[in-house]
């Protein structure tokens, strides 16, 4: 993809709709109408982006503006196929808006899909009711409009929160890597698969129990290092990310 083409898919803003159509007039309403006609204040001729959060986009042109409410034609439109390597973050429970700015971060950085993990030290504890439900949600709408800010062609799920045995089994298929500041593997020379789920494990802020350690090594887990520094549980995802993005072929690279 050249400059201009990039450009073209990252600059305008991003609305999500059910379905983008392959041709036609499509018209925003609901939540995203209002951000785009109230909010963003798109005007007619703009060209905006319309995604489904599942891969699928399209540059449209603006033809019509009301209060709440955006049409556009459909100008053109792509599918962007999944990377071979897809990475899902094991991110532990973080005190106060932490958590959610992991997931903001993580996002951004590219993430795939999030776990909720219910490590033995995190200081929050989500509940099976309505509390830890309203959590859940949130986690959900931060990945959501962080992928949009992002203007990414999909929206990062975020799967239900596990305890470290559900996690142990989650990961038992995958190349696991768990950040460890102590850890004698760096992430910069940890073997890493061509394709298939790599799952990155961030602790929290009190870190890794030795049992739970073990119990993810057990599982197939490699402790790695980042660097020297120790990160906070909020930032830790994205570093790492980037370091995957380059050492894979989720930024080109190969």
């Amino acid at each position: 993809m050249t400059g201009d083409d990039a450009a073209a898919w990252s600059r305008p803003a991003l609305f999500l709709v059910d379905a983008v159509p392959e041709a036609g007039e499509v018209v925003v309403g609901g939540a995203e109408g209002r951000h785009a006609a109230d909010v963003k204040r798109v005007t007619r001729g703009e060209v905006i982006l319309l995604g489904d959060g599942a891969g699928t986009r399209a540059r449209a042109e603006v033809t019509a503006v009301t209060k709440g409410s955006v049409t556009a034609t459909i100008r053109e439109r792509r599918y962007d196929e999944p990377p071979a390597v897809t990475i899902t973050l094991a991110q532990a429970l973080a005190k106060g808006d932490r958590g959610e700015l992991a997931v903001e971060l993580a996002t951004e950085a590219g993430v795939d899909a999030v776990v909720p993990w219910r490590a033995e030290r995190c200081v929050t504890r989500w509940d099976d009711g309505p509390r830890g439900g309203r959590a859940l949600a949130r986690w959900r709408t931060t990945a959501t409009e962080a992928a949009k800010q992002a203007r990414r062609p999909r929206i990062p799920r975020v799967e239900e929160p596990v305890t470290t045995p559900q996690l142990a089994r989650r990961v038992a298929d995958a190349t696991t890597l768990l950040l460890e500041a102590t850890a004698a593997e760096s992430l910069a020379t940890v073997a890493l698969p061509e394709a298939g789920e790599v799952v990155l494990v961030v602790g929290p802020e009190g870190g890794v129990t030795d049992a739970e350690a073990a119990r993810l090594a057990e599982a197939g887990a490699t402790p790695v290092r980042l660097g020297p520094d120790v990160l906070r549980t909020s930032s830790a995802a994205a570093v790492a990310l980037g370091a995957l993005g380059v050492r894979t072929a989720r930024w080109g690279r190969r």
